[in-house]
């Protein structure tokens, strides 16, 4: 496996940070000095992240239940407690593992830091820390026609962390959705959420829907003989409509209990919004500096 490595962006303003899977876009705001201390505590951290989550792989492949497990690295922990209170249906760890290691990544830049905006953007799925009188612009991916590309989020919006979840992705999905977006209280609560919507969003046995064993594409996913999809043909309105509500009805529970804050389901040129309006519509001014997503 290659070291870490760290290395600014041809903007000279964002951080890359690669090792293995794991690849972020990192950006601070605020004085220097506490921005360029920010990204020394996060570089210290991302050195060992990887070896940590290796060491307790064959563990975060397991499924999860309501019992939360005792994990030693943080990152492991994070990706179990956002997993466990949804695990009345199958899932691991996994599905939380890129929102786990944008919010670990923040959390150690913001240790001890006055930073007035900053945010971890782990190929999508983001972590963000907003300070009063302070907001963050964010593009979003798999939007369809009629919406904006990005939205807005303000200090005093409980949203700490947007992933996306669906086929299309870079992660199996056992449904069919092009993309689903979800803003929660933490990039991991997010990611999980983002998964079973995606997972949700699904017509079973449809004959234009494709399926694979998800261990005959990657051999040690935590899928194993789960079907996952990898193509979907032509959809009726009636039919896609069918499989958004079903995506629909799990982000509305996940809403009533408090893991998420709102989503947007996409499929087939159609979209589902669920939650607060002015948080999910896609629909706001822009301004300040974009997180592409």
């Amino acid at each position: 496996m290659n070291a870490p490595e760290i290395a600014w962006l041809p903007d000279g303003r964002r951080l890359h940070f690669h090792h293995g899977p794991i690849d972020l876009i990192v950006q601070a705001f605020g004085d220097p000095a506490e921005v360029q201390a920010a990204y020394r505590q996060g570089a210290v951290r991302f050195e060992t992240m990887l070896e940590e989550l290796v060491a307790e792989l064959a563990d975060l492949r397991r499924p999860a239940g309501r019992v939360v497990r005792q994990f030693s690295g943080p990152t492991a922990r994070r990706m179990e407690a956002a997993v466990a209170p949804l695990a009345d249906v199958f899932i691991t760890p996994m599905a939380a593992v890129a929102g786990s290691v944008a919010d670990e990544i923040l959390a150690s830049m913001t240790f001890g830091r006055s930073l007035s905006r900053a945010y971890v953007n782990n190929g999508g799925d983001i972590a963000l820390h907003i300070v009063p009188g302070h907001r963050i612009d964010v593009a979003i991916a798999g939007t369809g026609p009629g919406l904006a590309d990005r939205l807005t989020i303000a200090a005093e919006d409980p949203v700490r962390g947007i992933a996306t979840s669906g086929w299309r992705g870079r992660s199996f999905s056992l449904g069919i959705a092009d993309a689903v977006t979800v803003l929660a209280r933490t990039g991991a609560a997010a990611d999980a959420a983002a998964t079973l919507i995606a997972n949700a969003v699904d017509l079973p046995g449809h004959p234009e829907i494709a399926r694979r064993p998800a261990r005959e594409l990657a051999p040690d996913s935590d899928l194993g003989d789960r079907l996952v999809t990898v193509d979907v043909g032509a959809l009726g309105d009636a039919e896609i409509a069918t499989a958004l509500e079903a995506g629909s009805t799990v982000a509305d529970i996940f809403m009533r209990q408090g893991s998420i804050q709102s989503a947007a389901l996409f499929l087939g040129g159609h979209y589902r919004i669920r939650g607060k309006p002015g948080l999910a519509a896609f629909l706001g001014e822009t301004r300040g500096e974009p997180v592409d997503a």
